[in-house]
């Protein structure tokens, strides 16, 4: 009898104490910095690009521009949550990432990404996979149709942005190699440069230009958006430090 009550005593004190070992790893402070970034980022696309773009391009464009931005933002949450990350971030290989986290399967509440919960470094990932799309959209706007660049947008975060991050920072050839890329230098903003002339090499000049003239629509707009991607842009840096710390004031 001794035994047992001895034996569900030490059971009964695991169960007390995991929870508070995982409060002691936790940091609050961080988890709220990576929250707030989160909502940063995100803000930089919708509305924020969405507005630079839509003031930059001809008065019947706008709602065109806008309603691409919006549907990337869609698109890649859907695509990230399912498949991105797994392959962003999964162990894998020095290549590509594996699929154990297909859905997020292997996310769980308390399941944490160094000392603020996985779950919160999923979706501010996934706000950097919005983006960087979204970047692209100036290197072909007025000349893609909707459903084309949908289609591109798609296939581009699968086959070339989920790749390109694992290298990067999830473990791969590049990362280990000694790159270093604080705040998607390399992932984000050269990849999307990239892909974005080819796009405009491919797809050429819109019908009349340079003969016709084709002012931006509405400046006022345009630097609306410009602004919200400047105040966004503290988020994007600054959070890349992943903690409410000196690296990400310098930042």
């Amino acid at each position: 009898m001794k035994k047992i009550t001895t034996t569900a005593l030490g059971l009964l004190g695991l169960l007390v104490c995991s929870p508070l070992a995982l409060a002691d790893d936790l940091s609050g402070a961080n988890t709220s910095w990576i929250l707030t970034s989160t909502a940063l980022v995100l803000f930089m696309t919708i509305p924020g690009l969405s507005l630079f773009y839509g003031g930059l391009v001809r008065v019947k464009n706008v709602l065109s521009v806008l309603m691409q931005c919006f549907a990337i933002t869609c698109l890649v949450s859907v695509i990230w949550l399912v498949v991105g990350y797994s392959l962003a971030f999964g162990e894998g290989n020095a290549w590509i990432g594996d699929f154990n986290n297909l859905f997020l399967a292997n996310i769980q509440e308390d399941t944490l990404s160094g000392d603020i919960p996985e779950s919160v470094f999923v979706m501010f990932q996934l706000t950097f996979a919005i983006i960087t799309p979204a970047l692209i959209v100036g290197g072909f706007a007025e000349r893609m149709r909707f459903s084309s660049m949908l289609l591109f947008s798609g296939l581009w975060v699968v086959v070339v942005y989920a790749p390109i991050t694992h290298w990067v920072w999830g473990g791969g050839f590049l990362g280990e190699a000694g790159l270093l890329d604080f705040a998607g230098g390399t992932v984000v903003h050269v990849t999307a440069g990239v892909a974005a002339l080819v796009a405009a090499l491919v797809m050429g000049p819109r019908k009349g230009f340079p003969t016709t003239p084709m002012p931006p629509h509405n400046m006022t707009m345009a630097i609306t958006g410009a602004g919200m991607l400047w105040v966004g842009w503290f988020g994007f840096n600054a959070g890349s430090a992943l903690a409410a710390n000196g690296d990400a004031g310098m930042a």
